[in-house]
Formats: C-alpha cells, sequence, structure tokens
C-alpha cells in the first residue's frame, strides 16, 4: 500500500479510473498549477450545472429526458467539486500545529 500524506490528490483520474497523485512540494510546478487550473474550471463548470439544474426543475414542463440529464451532470459536478474539496482539505495544515 502507497503512503499517500504527503501526496496531492489530482482533480483527475487514470484512464482506468483510478485516483491520480502529485508528489512535489512545489505548489508552483507544472502540474501543480495546472491542478489548479482544471480544479478552479470544475468549480466554475459545476456553478453553470447547478444553474441548469435549477431551470429544469423550475420548469413544470421539462419531461423525464430533461431531468435525467440535469441530475447526470449534477451528479457529475458534485463528484468533481468533492474531490477538489478532498483535495484541498488534505493540504491544508494539521490544526494541533498551528
Amino acid at each position: 500500500m502507497t503512503d499517500t500524506s504527503q501526496l496531492r490528490l489530482l482533480p483527475w483520474s487514470s484512464p482506468d479510473g483510478k485516483p491520480c497523485y502529485l508528489s512535489s512540494s512545489n505548489p508552483h510546478s507544472r502540474f501543480s498549477r495546472l491542478a489548479d487550473e482544471m480544479e478552479e474550471e470544475q468549480i466554475e463548470c459545476g456553478n453553470a450545472v447547478l444553474e441548469g439544474a435549477q431551470e429544469v426543475l423550475a420548469d413544470e414542463a421539462a419531461g423525464e429526458v430533461a431531468l435525467r440529464f440535469a441530475l447526470r451532470h449534477a451528479l457529475m459536478s458534485l463528484r468533481d467539486v468533492l474531490l477538489v474539496a478532498y483535495s484541498r482539505g488534505q493540504r491544508l495544515p494539521d490544526p494541533g500545529e498551528r
């Protein structure tokens, strides 16, 4: 089993769906910056999906296909944003070390 305590969880998965990690203490490295940019895009996308889902839910004429589409994309965005939150939480200093 790999010790991931010093690794950064990246906001993407491997082709087979496994988590990807970055081993770097430099928050300004190329991959760190790329991960930061992707996290920001995922958060922005989550906001857009949330707005779209709210519109679909407010539309009483929306059919099952539209509702399922909105829910599917909301779930994907929620998964991405939770991964970002978890990754960022892992990088916070331990409260006992402050």
